[in-house]
């Protein structure tokens, strides 16, 4: 048998139900998984051993009385930073927070502990969520299991990174300008962004309106199947979220073949290696019976520009913050600053009503994929990046536009799923299969598909040096 820590989440779970090992062994198993890699690479914050062996144990003590086990019996997890835990810090990765220990889980983090899935630790993040590379003044840098010097992206990198390197199977993060699907390509693994609606937000700390709109919590695995497994046991506590629906999780069957529109240029070239991998995942699909057809939607830079002009608005909240250097000082505050300029030329011409303008792109978007239910795209133009671009204003320059495909999800609030390739150069190469609002069904049967045609990454070890 392979080594526990490289099952995936499904295999786990078929284990201890079947008794084969038992869930503390499993744990353990992940427990000494963190202790042998995460010094190289950073990525769990917090180690919650003393709770997770307690759940473990309390676990094996309900399978020897017969007790029916949840569908992820014993499968250990770590969940991002700005995601509340029971017993944990919500630190948003700011140093300010460190000791804010919350005494209740996040509904979906409820849910999923119910249906037996444990905690082991606590996923590093960027302060605020508010970057797309992985560091913080509070719990220092990430680094990618594949190339210390490339970014794990961001800003759920330490959970990516985690799932990565075989530290668990499963990260919970949050994706409100591709956080999920940004550093499961960076890592190579998968990601699943939800439609907005479908995992409920926590109420007991309410959101700028911004991030209630286009922000979303979603799951982080190895294997698609793990994304499904662990998706189903996500949506089902409201928790008070106002946008919360209770939608069935298969829709009806749409007529084969299921058309795929394929953006191989998001209305900016891409990194060669990025194009090649669209390519290559169409011909996946194409040869699994998809009909796939080059395609671009319409709006496509206006709908970044409205993203942006929301985020700006009711995001951001300058005005009701202390400044960012006093809050996130140091490498973060530095980011912010440079990033100003390319974040206010991203916004494009200001909309009479966002909200209204939002709308009728969201309109022409159901009316394009009335067609094609699914898109096939890049996740972002560029590979990977080396650490510290992002602190360079002339690439910055570039970066809302190389990012357009993914923010345009988010201010639609459609699902999107994000599934390795292969590799380039050392880096792992990623794409994204988006559908209509609440056909999660859709993009992870077409997800499932690419992933036979290639395999998956990982785990994989640190880097060297």
């Amino acid at each position: 048998m392979a080594e526990l820590w490289a099952h995936s989440a499904c295999e786990l779970a078929r284990l201890v139900r079947a008794r084969e090992v038992s869930t503390r062994e499993v744990v353990q198993a992940h427990l000494d998984r963190i202790g042998r890699v995460n010094p190289a690479l950073n990525a769990v914050t917090v180690v919650l051993a003393a709770d997770a062996l307690r759940a473990a144990d309390d676990t094996d003590a309900a399978l020897r009385r017969g007790e029916e086990p949840g569908p992820l019996c014993g499968v250990p997890m770590t969940v991002k930073e700005n995601i509340d835990v029971a017993g944990s810090a919500t630190t948003l990765g700011i140093a300010a927070l460190r000791d804010a220990i919350t005494q209740r889980d996040a509904p979906h983090i409820g849910e999923l502990r119910a249906a037996g899935a444990i905690p082991v630790g606590r996923g590093n993040m960027p302060e605020f969520g508010m970057r797309w590379h992985t560091a913080s003044a509070l719990r220092g840098a990430t680094r990618n299991p594949w190339s210390a010097r490339h970014t794990p992206g961001g800003s759920s990198g330490g959970d990516a990174a985690a799932v990565a390197s075989g530290m668990v199977p499963l990260g919970m993060g949050n994706d409100g300008a591709g956080s999920l699907r940004w550093p499961a390509a960076c890592c190579g693994v998968a990601a699943l962004k939800p439609s907005l609606g479908r995992v409920p937000l926590d109420g007991d700390h309410p959101a700028p309106f911004a991030f209630q709109l286009l922000a979303v919590h979603g799951p982080i695995a190895r294997h698609v199947a793990d994304l499904r497994l662990a998706f189903t046991h996500m949506c089902g506590r409201p928790g008070g979220d106002p946008w919360y629906a209770p939608v069935p999780l298969e829709g009806p069957l749409v007529s084969r073949p299921v058309r795929v529109a394929v953006v191989t240029a998001p209305g900016v070239p891409c990194d060669s290696a990025v194009a090649a991998a669209v390519r290559l995942a169409a011909a996946l699909l194409a040869d699994a019976g998809y009909g796939t057809e080059e395609g671009q939607p319409p709006a496509l830079e206006r709908a970044s520009e409205i993203y942006y002009q929301i985020m700006t608005a009711w995001g951001r909240v300058a005005e009701r913050q202390p400044p960012v250097e006093t809050v996130a000082p140091g490498e973060f505050a530095r980011f912010w600053e440079l990033f100003e300029p390319a974040w206010t030329a991203a916004a494009g011409g200001a909309a009479f009503d966002p909200m209204m303008e939002r709308a009728t792109i969201g309109h022409a978007w159901h009316a394009w994929m009335e067609r094609a239910p699914l898109i096939l795209a890049p996740v972002c133009a560029r590979q990977a990046f080396e650490t510290g671009a992002d602190l360079d204003p002339g690439w910055l320059a570039g970066w809302p536009s190389a990012l357009r495909m993914t923010v345009a999800v988010n201010l639609l609030g459609l699902p999107a799923v994000t599934v390795p390739v292969g590799c380039e150069e050392g880096l792992p190469q990623a794409v994204q299969i988006i559908g209509p609002r609440f056909r999660e069904d859709l993009c992870l049967a077409a997800a499932a598909v690419i992933e036979a045609g290639t395999g998956p990454l990982t785990p994989i070890g640190p880097p060297a040096g």
